[in-house]
């Protein structure tokens, strides 16, 4: 039994009453497809082809899921964001990191300095001008509020992708707590929620970001969108060994024992209840006639579809090398 089917026996998360599916994509799939694909010729981020024919394709798919209104400009460049972030966790997070977690901190450390705009010295891999391409484009788009909480975004996903290399070795260890703060960096959709603002073109307030039901409803957005990814990748990450996952079911079954079904069944109920709250947010949000808000909510509304869109595709079965 190959690791998708182990995984689909398992218990899953019931989206029927507020995430049913199937999801709208935009009219701009082929087209971002075609744009990573040249991307990824000028930015060589990934050695293998089958590697890069399955993040162009799931990236291209699941970007037309998120924001399936966005133009065609805009799209691709946010498909661009998320394949670097991909790109660079696969290549240099995960098993690379667990073996030489020095090398992490150096690319990590070059990634800084572009995103300070200092001018560091030539990188021995492409991510770095990789990353001063989009932002540069990024900053082009947007207003400069918009543009450093971008930055400061990706700044806190490179340190959340540092710190889970750091445990990844002995994840039985790691506090709940800590894991459950630190999930939605290391699943990107911190700076997914903060590109949405960028490619969708509006902005919020102050005070419209500080209002407690977009708070509310950002946080479960958050927390459902690594819940989602923890079910989805764990046989792929088991297969990679020799420590369990560094994962939501695998923190549930050393704090409550039983089997990893019995953490898988406890991961479904908080993702089913995430969803609703999630969705009540969003119904709350879009109340009223299109506005700043109701645009956030909507944005919001695809992150999810697209997050579980994701579990679905090829990326996440166990027989995907390095993908």
């Amino acid at each position: 039994m190959t690791g998708d089917q182990v995984t689909a026996t398992r218990p899953q998360p019931d989206f029927a009453s507020t995430f049913a599916g199937p999801f709208p994509a935009g009219p701009h799939t082929e087209h971002t497809e075609r744009r990573l694909l040249g991307w990824l010729e000028e930015h060589p981020l990934l050695p293998s082809a089958r590697t890069r024919g399955t993040l162009v394709n799931i990236t291209s798919h699941g970007a037309s899921r998120t924001f399936p209104t966005a133009d065609a400009e805009a799209l691709a460049l946010f498909a661009e964001l998320l394949l670097w972030l991909t790109a660079f966790d696969d290549v240099h997070g995960e098993v690379n990191a667990a073996c030489d977690p020095a090398s992490l901190v150096d690319r990590t450390s070059e990634l800084m300095l572009v995103l300070a705009d200092d001018n560091p010295l030539p990188a021995v891999n492409p991510f770095p001008a990789a990353l001063r391409d989009l932002l540069t484009r990024f900053r082009a788009r947007t207003s400069p509020a918009a543009y450093l909480r971008l930055t400061a975004s990706l700044r806190d996903t490179l340190m959340a992708l540092m710190w889970e290399a750091h445990h990844v070795t002995q994840p039985e260890k790691v506090p709940l707590t800590a894991y459950l703060a630190m999930r939605p960096h290391t699943v990107f959709v911190k700076t997914i929620m903060v590109a949405a603002e960028i490619v969708l073109d509006y902005e919020l307030t102050d005070a419209q970001r500080a209002l407690e039901p977009i708070r509310r409803t950002e946080t479960a957005v958050a927390n459902l969108a690594g819940w989602i990814n923890d079910l989805a990748s764990y046989e792929r990450e088991l297969a990679r060994g020799p420590a369990q996952p560094l994962s939501l079911p695998t923190l549930l079954k050393v704090r409550h024992g039983g089997t990893i079904e019995d953490a898988f069944a406890r991961v479904s109920r908080m993702c089913e209840k995430e969803a609703a709250m999630t969705r009540q947010g969003i119904t709350h949000l879009t109340c009223d006639p299109p506005n700043t808000l109701t645009a956030h909510a909507r944005a919001l509304e695809g992150i999810v579809c697209s997050f579980i869109w994701h579990t679905g595709h090829a990326r996440y079965r166990r027989n995907v090398d390095g993908a």
